[in-house]
């Protein structure tokens, strides 16, 4: 499995990563859990990604592979500290919430601790990054970075006091790649692609019933890709690679419920770099085609 330096951060990250929201909403039985980690690490993937707000995700992780710690970097979020999704940006509610993970986590430190989806308002305030900062200091987190879209990532990656920024990017989302991708890579921030496949939101035919696909779904009607005819694996395969080809986007986060599915992305990423007149027939539609209101999606 190929691997990229995530930016400054100088860590070492195998370009698929392990993103830890189906596990926790779709409330995965942990034994599943424990072979589809222990398989994904045993063939190379070191990122697992969570939050405090994905449901059990980081107790499943914890009591799956805490006693891997030292075979995977560990990243989670904060932010939500109820686990609604309902935003609480107090220093009170983060500092609890970062303790929660940790213990969750059965880990003393995490190698990235990322802000999730705070906007621009609060990041200008100042209070959230110092609580942030603090837990750098304490060991709590080796490193620090923002997790969101728009302005507010923008925002994130100018203000200089994050080292990574995770954000929505793919074949139906380009926004970051004029607004946050640039100025990251020139900052020498690490990124992470959340979202790399579009939620796969074609992948069925119809109309998802999942609604976080819809936008998505309603963006590929119009832009009606070439590769989106092909077989559902290699046109999964084609929105990989298109993502893990962009300039600066260092790991990819895709999750599952299902053991084998890390086996079969991996397969579908060994094919090789997307050739450029691939990508830059997806660019040259999505330029033709997106609307103005097209903008990234959390």
């Amino acid at each position: 499995m190929e691997r990229r330096r995530l930016g400054r951060t100088g860590l070492e990250v195998s370009v698929l990563g392990f993103g830890g929201s189906e596990i926790g909403f779709e409330r995965a039985e942990p034994g599943t859990v424990q072979r589809l980690l222990d398989e994904v690490l045993d063939a190379g993937l070191n990122v697992i990604d969570t939050a405090e707000c994905y449901g059990d995700s980081e107790s499943l992780i914890g009591r799956a592979v805490a006693g891997r710690r030292r075979d995977y970097h560990l990243f989670t979020k904060c932010g939500h500290y109820d686990g609604s999704g309902r935003d609480d940006w107090h220093p009170a509610s983060l500092e609890k919430s970062i303790a929660r993970s940790l213990e969750r986590l059965r880990t003393d430190h995490v190698d990235l601790l990322q802000l999730h989806t705070c906007s621009e308002e609060e990041l200008r305030r100042g209070d959230v990054l110092e609580v942030l900062e603090r837990a750098r200091k304490r060991g709590q987190a080796r490193f620090l970075g923002y997790s969101g879209d728009n302005a507010a990532a923008r925002y994130a990656v100018e203000c200089g006091r994050f080292d990574v920024l995770q954000t929505s990017v793919n074949v139906a989302d380009h926004e970051p790649l004029t607004l946050t991708l640039p100025a990251a890579r020139a900052a020498g921030l690490g990124v992470i692609a959340k979202r790399p496949i579009a939620n796969a939101a074609w992948r069925s035919g119809a109309r998802p019933t999942n609604a976080y696909a819809h936008v998505y779904w309603d963006r590929l009607q119009r832009l009606r890709y070439d590769f989106l005819a092909r077989p559902v694996p290699e046109s999964i395969g084609v929105a990989l690679r298109f993502t893990a080809s962009l300039p600066g986007v260092h790991t990819l986060i895709v999750g599952s419920t299902r053991p084998g599915r890390w086996r079969e992305n991996a397969a579908l990423m060994a094919v090789g770099a997307l050739p450029a007149a691939d990508v830059d027939a997806i660019r040259a539609r999505w330029q033709q085609v997106a609307d103005p209101s097209w903008i990234g999606q959390r």
